[in-house]
């Protein structure tokens, strides 16, 4: 097979997706045949059930046939954890971010915001607070930092409580009836 015209066509498909899905599609359909364990057609394969289909169940096929045969592909691992939270598939999901934490290469930082968003998909809201705040300590860009920061804020509003408000007509009343007592 040649090397050149499979690259092409994968490179093809990165360049189409997501903004024109048919090309997309007809690209990595012509990769895959070439080679069907290519593991970025595969990976964008899997995106694209995932994303445009809502098809997990797939994406997650993809995904880990992607990871068989390149076990150091970076890419997979934070879109793969991602699709398995959509999925509710939650022990599936701590296990891999625990063994992607050994490959080499893999954004710790992108992993903590990973299992963050795991413990709060779990309820576990102060555990995915100081997870969040922990993976700031491992990233290196400032928007990134940006976006830490507001998940924070945003996991800080589900814990806060609920104020209750008071409706006008029982502070007239309460007005009303200080207002009697003088």
């Amino acid at each position: 097979m040649d090397t050149n015209l499979l690259n092409n066509y994968v490179l093809k498909a990165i360049d189409a997706y997501p903004y024109d899905l048919e090309e997309t599609v007809e690209n990595l359909n012509y990769a895959l045949s070439y080679e069907s364990h290519n593991a970025y057609a595969l990976y964008l394969m899997g995106r694209l059930q995932a994303e445009q289909f809502g098809d997990y169940e797939k994406a997650k096929s993809y995904f880990a046939e992607a990871l068989a045969n390149k076990m150091d592909f970076i890419k997979v691992y934070p879109m793969y954890i991602l699709v398995l939270i959509w999925n509710h598939d939650f022990d599936e999901a701590q296990k891999l971010i625990d063994f992607a934490h050994n490959v080499k290469a893999v954004g710790k930082g992108e992993l903590l915001v990973l299992q963050a968003q795991l413990f709060e998909c779990q309820e576990a809201y102060k555990k995915a607070l100081k997870t969040f705040k922990k993976a700031k300590l491992f990233v290196y860009n400032n928007s990134f930092i940006t976006f830490v920061d507001s998940e924070i804020n945003r996991v800080k509003d589900k814990i806060k409580p609920k104020k209750k408000k008071t409706s006008k007509k029982k502070k007239t009343k309460k007005e009303k009836s200080k207002k009697k007592k003088k």
